[in-house]
């Protein structure tokens, strides 16, 4: 079966239907100059070494070699093989705090953007696994149900802002019972969460969704953002730091305690956010090893590309149309 991988080349056929008509175009605005310069016969016998017929076929050269080039982009390929392959992974719900406090500038823009950053190399370096992302703040809520369109994740991820979330303030706990509802209760492993946040819980029940998360099999990654010695939290709308009723500074600080005892007690690994790829890596390291289910077969094609042929024969017509002279041998009389 034959296939074009980037048949969105194809675009670039129409090139041939604009050159065609520029060609027309200047051979008939050549003959009106022509007839405007002088005596008509005149003007051909001083023109008589130029050929016309090595014009044209220096034109039909380049078209071509241009159809042959638009084949090589869409890269022709012809199935050799096809064969299954086993895809195993687990599933990952990432748990992203987009509360205020996170908006506080002790990263670099703030810390809602640097967690969005390692989510994003995360998504990366997790591999076959199916992933999810939630969002909290004071309510917590399924932005993306499990999934393998990385795309598609990223770009939600892109648009997530602490508005996202009427209800402020931070609920540990109802995120990670929403992640923990997001998986499939008949799986008793293969299941990891990551907590991203400052770890200032407002929520009393984490310990106890912590516990029913371990007895279904799921371990609790956390991931801490900010400072121990705190920063003031950035009020987009006021383009200020927020203040309190009294007028003092509000100031935000990591949590480091909670998210390592959320971590231990949801027996994974607590990192603090300094180095986006670094701590991606960790954690990956981290899922990956967790042992893996099967998610089915997946029908692998093979293909063969002859991109390359094509490629070859459009330089060679180009190479050509350039040493074909459009002037006659002149003969001496």
């Amino acid at each position: 079966m034959l296939r074009f991988q980037h048949s969105e080349y194809f675009w670039f056929l129409l090139t041939i239907f604009i050159l065609v008509g520029l060609f027309f175009w200047a051979v008939k605005d050549r003959k009106n100059k022509l007839k405007i310069i002088g005596d008509e016969t005149l003007v051909h016998f001083q023109l008589r070494n130029f050929n016309v017929k090595a014009q044209q076929f220096k034109l039909i050269l380049l078209l071509v070699a241009l159809f042959a080039g638009v084949i090589g982009l869409a890269n022709l390929q012809a199935n050799a093989k096809t064969q299954n392959v086993e895809r195993k992974g687990i599933d990952v719900m990432i748990a992203l705090d987009v509360s205020k406090s996170m908006l506080a500038r002790d990263e670099s823009p703030n810390r809602l953007e640097k967690a969005k950053q390692f989510v994003s190399k995360l998504i990366d370096k997790i591999g076959n696994n199916r992933v999810g992302l939630i969002v909290f703040a004071g309510r917590a809520y399924v932005s993306v149900p499990l999934t393998v369109d990385f795309s598609a994740l990223k770009m939600n991820l892109s648009t997530i802002t602490p508005s996202s979330i009427p209800t402020q303030g931070t609920v540990l706990g109802e995120a990670i019972k929403m992640a923990r509802e997001s998986f499939n209760s008949n799986d008793t492993k293969y299941k990891s969460i990551v907590l991203i946040s400052d770890g200032e819980d407002h929520d009393e029940n984490v310990n106890d969704e912590v516990k029913k998360a371990v007895e279904e099999g799921i371990m609790i990654n956390t991931v801490g953002i900010g400072s121990v010695n705190g920063s003031p939290i950035w009020d987009e709308e006021l383009q200020e730091n927020k203040k309190d009723a009294e007028g003092n500074e509000i100031i935000s600080k990591l949590n480091e305690t909670e998210l390592q005892t959320i971590a231990s007690n949801g027996e994974g690994i607590y990192a603090q956010l300094s180095n986006a790829e670094n701590i991606a890596k960790t954690m990956a390291v981290q899922i990956n090893a967790t042992e893996k289910k099967s998610f089915g077969d997946v029908v692998f094609a093979d293909y063969t590309s002859y991109f390359q042929y094509f490629l070859l024969i459009s330089l060679l017509l180009i190479t050509i149309e350039f040493f074909i002279s459009e002037r006659k041998k002149s003969t001496l009389a």
